[in-house]
């Protein structure tokens, strides 16, 4: 199913047509399943969030949003990046509330790719990270989501945003060293 007709069922079925979610369904489940298992690949074995329960709160949260209306191919991966980094916050405060008290650890982004699930402190530290880089470069955000949370490649990411492969990679190098000075900074 192209995109054109993904976003015109996503309209159609927002606007209460039940034939159109039934149609859509399967090709957003399909694309939010590729994209959370590339992010799944990523978590320690054990992790508690699976791919399956990911792809599930993502689908009913994207499914439930924008009554206006979507806007192709790119409104889709946004709004399926949000869902997916606000249920693994979710998920990390739900854990870090039970420990009760204690200075949060900041941690390099590269351990935090390999311990997002298993480590609650971790992904809000991100979150501190990603809410700040949204108010100082929103683009530069746009860019962690799609690369960070859906797992999307370069190319992938160039096409969603419109840019070049070679500007992606750049700002992306750039990204990932801003991201680690900000989570090694010492906790305020």
């Amino acid at each position: 199913m192209e995109n054109g007709e993904i976003t015109r069922l996503l309209n159609e079925a927002a606007s209460g047509d039940a034939e159109a979610g039934r149609r859509v369904f399967p090709a957003i489940y399909g694309e939010l399943r590729r994209l959370a298992s590339s992010r799944a690949s990523r978590l320690p074995a054990g992790a508690t969030l699976q791919t399956t329960a990911l792809v599930h709160e993502a689908y009913l949260r994207i499914v439930g949003k924008n009554p206006d209306g979507w806007n192709g191919a790119r409104h889709f991966y946004f709004t399926a990046a949000r869902a997916m980094r606000d249920i693994l916050v979710e998920d990390a405060r739900r854990k870090s509330s039970a420990k009760r008290g204690g200075d949060r650890e900041r941690v390099p982004l590269e351990e935090i790719a390999a311990t997002l699930d298993g480590d609650p402190e971790a992904i809000l530290a991100l979150d501190a990270a990603l809410s700040k880089l949204e108010r100082e470069d929103s683009e530069g955000h746009q860019l962690v989501l799609l690369r960070f949370f859906t797992g999307l490649s370069v190319p992938e990411t160039a096409e969603v945003l419109g840019a070049s492969t070679r500007t992606v990679e750049r700002k992306w190098r750039f990204l990932r060293i801003w991201l680690a000075r900000e989570l090694e900074a010492p906790a305020a």
